[in-house]
């Protein structure tokens, strides 16, 4: 489908200076998400103290009151979903993810409705969570109840979700052009996709073929 770059900004977000830290230069360091967390329960991505495994998230509270200028949960049904571009070097790709996802949640969407996949380095949760092995960590998938972080190479095995973000951030253009129709077909409502927008439309040309 034809791309046309957009200003960094979500849609189904609150509107402000944050949604545009990706355009042009590595994001600022995200904000913790807002709800209650105990320091044995951290957000996916975030730093985990001490060696032993930390605890399973606990379930986010639900959202609330969705702001004024943002889309009523019934978008999620429609067949085809937003697509949004935030244009992001490769280098900062994974940060504009990370504002996109702040963004999404403080406007009112559960943890649980977003997935983010990365086409080069993995998200450092996803190491986290995989030294522990792969059941364990594809098992937090099936829970449901946080943000989960995957790799585009696995995709396939990645549940749809309202909300999908691809952060292209590297590795080799076959793995992404495959990735972003499988992410979109895994989006019910919304696709936001982080990086140079001309390789984004080079990579959604080389999928629609693939």
């Amino acid at each position: 489908m034809p791309l046309i770059p957009e200003e960094p900004q979500i849609h189904e977000s609150a509107q402000g200076p944050r949604a545009t830290a990706a355009a042009g230069r590595p994001a600022s360091t995200p904000r913790p998400v807002p709800g209650p967390r105990t320091a044995a329960s951290p957000r996916p991505g975030r730093p985990v103290p001490g060696p032993a495994r930390p605890a399973a998230p606990r379930p986010h509270p639900g959202p609330g009151p969705s702001p004024a200028n943002a889309p009523e949960n019934r978008s999620d049904q429609r067949s085809t979903p937003q697509l949004q571009l935030i244009p992001a070097p490769v280098d900062g790709a994974l940060d504009a993810a990370e504002e996109a996802l702040d963004l999404l949640l403080e406007s009112g969407r559960a943890p649980g409705e977003v997935l983010v996949l990365t086409t080069g380095d993995p998200h450092p949760w996803t190491t986290h969570e995989l030294s522990f092995g792969e059941a364990a960590y594809w098992a937090q998938q099936d829970t449901g109840d946080d943000v989960f972080f995957a790799h585009a190479a696995a995709v396939e095995r990645a549940t749809a979700r309202p909300v999908v973000i691809v952060a292209v951030n590297g590795g080799d253009d076959a793995t992404a052009a495959k990735a972003l129709p499988s992410a979109m077909a895994r989006a019910g409502a919304l696709l936001v996709v982080c990086g140079d927008p001309q390789r984004v439309t080079a990579l959604l040309g080389a999928g629609a073929g693939v």
